[in-house]
């Protein structure tokens, strides 16, 4: 892969941003949780990337954490495929701090099945495409029988991407976020099962050349099972599926996708 200079600059930012946030004195986690997913499935490319598909890796470091005046989430991707125009040794992540207006003003809010609100402050970026998308907003966190968490994420959803002249991807219009977000744990006899991941949808925009950029709808649903549970060890080993569905994919109005990966989980 070939790195330029701000590419590295970007994610040297972010990982400085969460070093500075998890080492700060006024950081103290209520709860925390680091995974490593390991996920093998046969992708497809999108048709400006060359079309077809491809054998895919992904290696991915997760954390979730809640702290005094919200919660914490971030994932970074590392991606191989056999495709060398398309994910090709590529690095892919987010990172969305939550700022809990119940939690700052010290009084629940709630209404229905909101149990509270808060205000998001995302960004995704991208290596090789050098993409890096803003998106601020608000979360509705929602209490929902059965759900370990529910959460409604809208939001903006701006670019700042390099664009062609720098040599990324084509700068895009600004757009919006819809994202539902879940894990729904439940047991059968002595095991212990969840369905968790995230549903998205994306407004259509132009590109810097005028071309339409499709909306687009990505879920990512994880079935695991907890390996030890049955057997009383610590729930940290987890197997099980991820199906990846992407109508329109990366806004590509002849790419959709529905693709099964094999998923492998270790929770720290």
């Amino acid at each position: 892969m070939a790195w330029n200079g701000t590419s590295t600059k970007s994610l040297q930012v972010v990982g400085l941003l969460c070093l500075l946030f998890f080492t700060s004195p006024s950081f103290s986690a209520d709860w925390s949780t680091t995974e490593a997913h390991f996920q093998y499935g046969n992708l497809d490319t999108p048709t400006f990337a060359g079309g077809g598909d491809s054998d895919t890796f992904i290696l991915t470091l997760q954390h979730a954490s809640g702290w005094k005046y919200g919660d914490n989430f971030f994932f970074v991707d590392f991606l191989n495929s056999d495709d060398r125009n398309f994910n090709d040794s590529d690095i892919y992540g987010e990172w969305y701090p939550n700022f809990s207006i119940g939690k700052i003003r010290g009084k629940e809010i709630s209404a229905g099945p909101i149990r509270d609100v808060g205000i998001l402050a995302g960004i995704n970026w991208g290596a090789d495409a050098k993409v890096r998308k803003f998106l601020p907003g608000v979360r509705l966190a929602l209490d929902l029988p059965g759900f370990a968490f529910a959460n409604l994420d809208i939001t903006a959803y701006i670019d700042d991407s390099e664009g062609v002249s720098r040599g990324g991807a084509p700068k895009e219009d600004d757009s919006f976020m819809i994202d539902f977000n879940f894990a729904y744990p439940f047991e059968i006899g002595k095991h212990a099962f969840s369905v968790e991941g995230h549903i998205e949808y994306i407004g259509e925009r132009d590109d810097e050349f005028g071309n339409e950029v499709s909306e687009h709808i990505l879920a990512q649903p994880q079935f695991r099972w907890d390996v030890g549970h049955a057997r009383g060890w610590p729930n940290q080993l987890f197997i099980g599926i991820e199906w990846q569905y992407w109508r329109n994919k990366l806004g590509d109005k002849d790419t959709d996708e529905s693709a099964p990966q094999a998923l492998v989980v270790w929770r720290f």
